[in-house]
């Protein structure tokens, strides 16, 4: 059921590592990475609530979920070919505007891909089923996180495809690598569509009863035909458990954010000692590759911890759980400042891969026992919003 998870995560992983330094590349000054960055984030506000609700009220002979998440991995495989490719289109536009314009596709096409997979599995699993269910998925996450981050440093080290190529220039293993994760993504998601079956409009109104119970919206008003413009009653009436943690998800995806976009231009000048301006020597190309061994790492260990959250939150509760991870997370991104050399830049990676497994799964598994299935997708995707 969250099979297609470890291709998105994969294509995501490369997105991750890797955007930041290729837009440097095509010419973007470091300052300007955050501009190129805020482009993404502004589609998934957009996208996301659109197709929770239409995933909601769409049920088609491939099911309800299956057609969105499909239609984000043939989009977002297309963005991951085109990115490091953009020079080709030089002579009709820059470089540098292509490759933010496939960042926008790339990174919206995940969104699209993403959310009716949470969805998916709070649609299939029960209230006491769904923190492991959440957690599986945050280990397929990490296995295809892991792959995609280290996957650049594999081609060169293993395969001797080039690090470095002419200035202006994607090197080829990052080429080789977008284009393999665009494979491996499709292939993925066709498991999860061809493996998976959904519950239908019939068989989720058994669950009505149970369901009225939970802190859930009032069906109260609903019509036959879903409106779009539901989408602002739906936000108005959300669940308050929502709007908790809400305030800790902001916080959380701040910080990472700020990891993803800084993480290439911060290391190789805080630990490399670099120069701002130089985004095409070998140096720079290493610290980039380390850059993806280190992102690779935390999510193994988010991975690994992914298996012990469902243990730990039933020991100690899931907000407990959640809390603990997050505090050991934050610790990790100060410590990244206080590292003397790469090697040691390890140490916050492992605190920074305890806080992800939480985050990918914990506010999750909280939020989908007070949701009725009628608007699971529409709050996941507010949620994410």
């Amino acid at each position: 059921m969250s099979f297609g998870f470890l291709g998105i995560q994969m294509g995501f992983a490369l997105q991750n590592a890797n955007a930041s330094r290729i837009l440097q590349i095509f010419g973007a000054d470091v300052h300007q990475l955050s501009w190129f960055w805020l482009i993404a984030p502004i589609m998934g506000l957009i996208v996301q609530p659109i197709i929770g609700h239409y995933s909601d009220n769409t049920w088609t002979r491939f099911g309800r979920r299956k057609p969105f998440f499909l239609l984000g991995a043939v989009m977002a495989s297309i963005g991951m070919i085109l990115i490091p490719q953009a020079d080709f289109m030089i002579a009709i536009l820059p470089a540098l505007w292509v490759g933010a314009g496939m960042l926008m596709i790339m990174d919206a096409s995940f969104n699209i891909a993403m959310e009716p997979f949470r969805a998916l599995v709070a649609d299939n699993l029960s209230d006491e089923q769904t923190t492991k269910g959440f957690s599986i998925q945050t280990a397929l996450i990490g296995i295809g996180a892991v792959v995609g981050s280290w996957l650049p440093w594999v081609l060169t080290n293993w395969f001797g495809i080039a690090k470095t190529s002419a200035e202006g220039t994607v090197p080829e293993n990052l080429l080789w690598s977008f284009i393999i994760g665009a494979i491996v993504l499709i292939g993925s998601i066709l498991v999860t569509i061809f493996t998976t079956k959904e519950y239908s409009p019939e068989e989720l109104a058994k669950f009505e009863d149970e369901i009225a119970s939970k802190e859930a919206l009032s069906s109260e008003g609903e019509t036959e035909m879903a409106k779009l413009t539901d989408i602002f009653e739906d936000f108005k009436k959300m669940p308050e458990t929502m709007r908790q943690l809400s305030w800790v998800q902001f916080f959380s995806w701040f910080a990472l954010f700020g990891m993803w976009v800084f993480a290439v231009p911060a290391i190789a000048q805080h630990i490399y000692g670099l120069p701002s301006t130089d985004s095409s020597s070998e140096m720079y190309q290493e610290a980039g590759n380390w850059v993806g061994i280190l992102f690779g790492i935390y999510n193994g260990i988010s991975a690994i911890f992914a298996f012990l959250l469902p243990y730990i939150a039933k020991k100690i509760s899931r907000k407990k759980a959640h809390a603990y991870s997050l505090f050991i997370g934050g610790v990790g991104l100060i410590l990244i400042y206080f590292m003397p050399n790469p090697n040691w830049l390890i140490l916050p990676m492992v605190c920074i891969g305890i806080a992800w497994a939480s985050i990918l799964s914990m506010p999750y598994a909280m939020l989908a026992g007070s949701i009725s299935p009628k608007k699971m997708g529409v709050y996941m995707g507010i949620f994410n919003f």
